[in-house]
């Protein structure tokens, strides 16, 4: 059985080596120098982390039928060789936002925003993992993992403006940018 809780320690070891930490909306998260992931469940805080985020991956919610066939078609998977670069963006939405509506979230998310189809144009050069962290108690709700080869980095940069330049984005509170690299 595969494992669907992941565990992010910021701290002194890892594979990944934190190139950049940036708060773009609410307070940061404690500067560390590497990040290990971690499948499964932990005992406790790995020694040497400075925090530790955890998140489940989990179906995809608010996308219809045929947007999922067309990620799943498109959808790289992670761990590809060239993919040395990454970007861990842990996020959390406001409460207003989770006071909408299942459907007033979904018309926010792709109707008006059109994150799935503005985020389709970038596959599969930037491969992607949502976790979602809000029903764990975690302090986001949702963990960003993306990974692509350096070449991809500036593409990699608009689709992150692009989204941040959205209607659905009004809704973030606390947003941490974490970039990568091995």
């Amino acid at each position: 059985m595969t494992t669907r809780l992941f565990n992010f320690a910021g701290g002194k070891v890892g594979p990944w080596r934190v190139v950049k930490m940036e708060a773009i909306v609410g307070k940061p998260l404690p500067d560390v120098a590497r990040l290990n992931v971690i499948t499964g469940p932990l005992a406790s805080m790995p020694q040497g982390a400075k925090w530790l985020l955890r998140g489940i991956t989990s179906n995809e919610r608010y996308v219809t039928r045929q947007e999922k066939e067309q990620l799943v078609a498109k959808q790289p998977s992670l761990g590809r060789h060239e993919a040395i670069c990454a970007a861990l963006i842990p996020i959390r939405k406001s409460a207003s936002w989770w006071d909408l509506a299942q459907d007033e979230r979904r018309a926010i998310f792709e109707e008006r925003s059109h994150h799935i189809s503005l985020s389709m144009k970038y596959l599969p050069a930037i491969a992607r993992r949502l976790h979602h962290s809000r029903d764990l108690g975690e302090p986001f709700d949702f963990l960003t993992w993306f990974e692509f080869a350096p070449e991809h980095a500036p593409l990699f940069e608009e689709l992150v403006d692009k989204l941040r330049s959205t209607e659905e984005w009004k809704y973030v509170e606390r947003e941490v940018d974490i970039r990568l690299s091995r």
